[in-house]
């Protein structure tokens, strides 16, 4: 079975929550004793029902105050699919989260409250999701229960979203009128939506197509550690250990190592469980070579005729994460793939208003959870490639170097 990781978006009390716990509990992916505890505590709490968000919300500050602070990871599996969920804040507050959350996710599920529509934050998460270039998105429209299954609700917020994700690069979009409360169109079809013909929420998470979302053209192998066992009966032995970010390597293909530009065949390729034939994204894998080569963390294995960008000017759209305001001049630590650097904001070009899509050119710096697009200065070169064509190596975050705290994620769109 294949692995679909998806993520929840949307604004505070959409019910992001209640409909993964409705997902994990009709689907029979829950044990005995967390129904148990989170029967217990909807009792001790004085509601009239059993409250499924508590599966997710596990931080106490979560519980007491009824929203989600932190990306919470579920793991559930179907008879055609296994899922890894991430569930993520809708607080605007904890906007670095969600972004976090959605980073790595195959999917996205966007929550909207069918009495409330479209709020700024909705917005926010499906451009958000739309810049990580997440190549599927569902609208769930949820509460159609508080509305009385309305049509009309549902065709009026769904036509609103329709003309905004029109204006994002979104491929592939899919909208489900739910009761995340009540189960309604989560696991199995609703009786109480005669009027929508589409399938069930999970009908759907498990039969999109996502083979051919990965990246299988461009050989991109970051090397996160080199093995050297200190021992005489491996005493040549050197091998190189990271996670297949592009490509298919197999043994005997002709590969380059970057910045060196030496190139080799590779000689074999493991994983725990032994050798295998080949390495796809994302498989974790270990890669010998046929020559012993000068490889350190943060080298770039790929192919000699297909190689990513060597570049030490970035151009790149950033959510800033941090409440002092990001602005040109500022010196930063920046982590991409395996490899660290330092670097120099040289240039913010505009700030992007996420209700507009309008750039606002004169802006002068990026407050908490703004987007905009900045040009950097690295001390020395990335091997990237854009966004579009590699998420892996298209992303990279930026640490404070003073905290050491995460304090902007990043996408590139241009190097150089």
């Amino acid at each position: 079975m294949d692995l679909l990781r998806f993520a929840t978006a949307g604004s505070v009390d959409d019910g992001k929550s209640t409909l993964i716990g409705r997902l994990l509990y009709d689907s029979k992916a829950i044990f005995t004793d967390q129904l148990e505890s989170v029967e217990r505590t909807s009792r001790e709490r004085g509601d009239e029902y059993t409250d499924l968000a508590l599966l997710t919300d596990g931080l106490r500050a979560e519980r007491e105050q009824g929203i989600t602070i932190d990306v919470a990871y579920r793991y559930f599996a179907t008879s055609r699919r296994k899922f890894i969920i991430a569930d993520t804040p809708g607080h605007i507050q904890y906007t670095r989260n969600m972004v976090t959350g959605a980073s790595t996710a195959d999917l996205a599920i966007v929550l909207v409250d069918a009495r409330k529509g479209m709020l700024e934050q909705s917005r926010r998460h499906a451009f958000l999701v739309s810049l990580l270039r997440v190549p599927h998105l569902v609208l769930a429209i949820n509460k159609m229960d508080l509305v009385d299954w309305s049509q009309d609700v549902f065709d009026r917020i769904a036509a609103e979203f329709t003309n905004f994700a029109a204006k994002l690069e979104i491929p592939d979009l899919a909208i489900v009128p739910v009761s995340a409360l009540h189960g309604d169109n989560v696991v199995s079809r609703s009786e109480n939506t005669p009027w929508y013909d589409g399938p069930s929420l999970l009908h759907h998470l498990e039969h999109v197509h996502i083979a051919s979302d990965r990246n299988l053209v461009d050989v991109r192998f970051p090397v996160q550690y080199v093995i050297r066992p200190q021992s005489r009966k491996h005493v040549d032995y050197r091998a190189y250990a990271g996670q297949v970010a592009g490509g298919i390597l197999k043994p005997g293909d002709e590969v380059m190592v970057l910045p060196s530009g030496f190139t080799s065949r590779i000689a074999a390729i493991s994983t725990a469980d032994g050798p295998i034939d080949e390495a796809f994204p994302p498989m974790s894998v270990t890669v010998r070579l046929e020559d012993e080569l000068d490889v350190s963390r943060g080298d770039m294995i790929c192919r000699p005729h297909n190689q990513p960008t060597m570049a030490q000017d970035i151009d790149a759209m950033v959510c800033w994460m941090a409440d002092a305001p990001l602005r040109p001049g500022r010196n930063l630590a920046l982590k991409h793939t395996t490899r660290s650097v330092r670097t120099l904001v040289k240039d913010l070009q505009y700030r992007l208003d996420v209700n507009t899509l309008h750039r606002d050119e004169a802006a002068i710096a990026l407050q908490l959870n703004d987007i905009g697009r900045v040009r950097l200065r690295t001390t020395a070169p990335l091997l990237a490639d854009e966004y579009r064509r590699n998420r892996l190596t298209g992303g990279f975050i930026l640490v404070d170097e003073g905290t050491n705290a995460t304090v902007g994620a990043g996408i590139i769109t241009r190097a150089e």
